[in-house]
């Protein structure tokens, strides 16, 4: 075999060989298509058409309102049909619709439940009451229905919503005078609509009974004037 025509055939793998690539690239770019862009450790994050929702420290990335995929992802929890007659799927925090042929990133719909959270959740509270939360959605537990449903948060949620997780509402309380059980109960109920006259926090109702702004303050002064009248009673409270 002559050097040209060594050279001949080394051409011509070097061609099937880029076409193979290119081939290769145009399939796998196919495959990828209307998946979910993945950073390290396989989570999504900062690829075409996401979000970054740092609300409430989430700190996670989803999908764009709008971006259509070939198909839900893989595991997504479907059928559920929403109070506008819409068909939807869910999967990690993003919520897909039935359009036509595709299926549309979509806005949660209220009212729909869902078996579990998204896997980056945060847990906002409330007045007391756990609210959790990722990419723009609320969902709120239900026990009669054993599931998560999709909510819109309550009226001056923003102003006093908090990660922050809410004190106990229970002092301990030990007799110094040897008092009976009887005698003790009455001191607690007594102490008790003392210190709800003297602050207008009862924390035996929703929210303390106070607007949502002064709840925590409140909060702090009910247990302090119940604290002052038990001891002044002969209790230790703690």
């Amino acid at each position: 075999m002559t050097g040209k025509d060594r050279s001949g055939i080394c051409m011509r793998l070097s061609a099937a060989a880029i076409l193979s690539l290119a081939f290769l690239g145009t399939a796998l770019s196919q495959q990828a298509r209307g998946r979910a862009p993945q950073a390290a450790g396989g989570r999504p994050g900062g690829g075409p058409h996401q979000h970054f929702d740092g609300r409430f420290s989430n700190n996670h990335y989803y999908y764009d309102r709008g971006y259509s995929v070939h198909r839900p992802p893989r595991g997504s929890v479907g059928e559920l049909h929403g109070r506008d007659g819409g068909r939807y799927w869910y999967h990690g925090g993003d919520w897909y619709r039935r359009q036509g042929g595709a299926w549309v990133v979509w806005t949660a719909p209220y009212g729909v439940f869902v078996p579990w959270l998204p896997p980056y959740y945060t847990t906002v509270w409330w007045n007391g009451i756990p609210y959790y939360y990722a990419n723009d959605t609320y969902y709120a537990w239900d026990d009669d229905r054993n599931g998560y449903e999709v909510v819109a948060p309550p009226k001056g949620f923003d102003q006093a919503a908090t990660t922050q997780a809410p004190a106990s509402n229970q002092l301990f309380v030990y007799p110094k005078n040897g008092q009976s059980p009887e005698r003790q109960a009455d001191d607690r109920y007594e102490c008790h609509r003392w210190a709800v006259g003297q602050t207008g926090f009862d924390p035996t109702m929703p929210g303390g009974g106070v607007a949502a702004a002064d709840a925590v303050q409140k909060r702090n002064d009910y247990f302090r004037a119940d604290a002052s009248c038990l001891e002044g009673r002969g209790y230790t409270v703690r």
